[in-house]
């Protein structure tokens, strides 16, 4: 078992750093679907792919976040893990499958992202291109850099007691930061973009939008249900990061409109 996940059947990967030299493919638990305890198996084409790319790219949120914490911040940079799985996994946060998305838990700070969800990404949502899927890494590292902030923390006891539409709200204004924070990242990262990555950033954001997925399911937009924000915002949020690359200029929560 990586990290004490395991139980459910289930494949994961804890990228340690790519920056150390770590190859993930060793490091994958390939588990029966049908069992309850891991059994190995050889790893697809498409899964060594999601292991080497997801590494790199972590590896990248790794030099830029050590960089703009202690300049900004004034603090040091707690490295975070990025588990990849097919099927199901268990976190601290609880269990969660393929159909959750890709989500954080502050709890074990660790990313949890599906072998299978670059290829949904891209053949079902239409974003397109590797710096699409390096978005959404980054957006889940964002989260772990609010989570050292203490801003999931504040966010998790304001919504205690709070109705559904609020605590909605609140969790809107949590998703478009780790947008802003990707953007961040992005900036940090200029000197290796090519053209046209950022494009894809922006579509990825729009095509993960709430009234576009609300849109696509073939159902009627309904604001009050909305926790990631719209298309419009999620991009509007990932540009103003990358535009100046200020930590300060993310705070969703001082923003009067989103």
């Amino acid at each position: 078992m990586v990290g004490g996940i395991g139980g459910l059947g289930f494949v994961a990967i804890v990228v340690v750093s790519w920056a150390l030299g770590v190859d993930p493919r060793p490091l994958l638990d390939i588990a029966n679907q049908s069992g309850s305890t891991s059994q190995p198996r050889e790893l697809t084409p498409a899964e060594q792919d999601a292991g080497d790319f997801a590494a790199r790219v972590l590896a990248t949120t790794e030099d830029v976040w050590s960089r703009e914490f202690p300049e900004q911040i004034g603090e040091p940079y707690e490295v975070p893990e990025l588990v990849l799985f097919s099927g199901t996994v268990q976190s601290q946060c609880g269990g969660a499958s393929a159909a959750t998305g890709p989500f954080y838990c502050p709890a074990d700070q660790r990313a949890y992202l599906d072998t299978e969800f670059f290829a949904t990404l891209e053949q079902n949502l239409g974003a397109e291109g590797d710096f699409a899927a390096a978005y959404v890494i980054a957006h889940e590292v964002g989260h772990h850099v609010q989570n050292q902030l203490g801003i999931l923390g504040d966010v998790h006891a304001r919504k205690q007691g709070a109705s559904q539409s609020d605590a909605n709200a609140l969790q809107v204004r949590v998703e478009l930061m780790a947008d802003c924070f990707s953007g961040v990242w992005a900036r940090g990262v200029e000197g290796l973009l090519e053209p046209g990555d950022i494009e894809e950033a922006i579509n990825a954001a729009q095509r993960i939008g709430d009234d576009y997925l609300q849109k696509r399911a073939g159902k009627a937009v309904t604001p009050h249900t909305f926790t990631h924000g719209t298309s419009e915002q999620r991009a509007r949020w990932f540009e103003n990061g990358y535009r100046t690359g200020d930590v300060a200029d993310c705070d969703t929560f001082a923003a009067s409109t989103l």
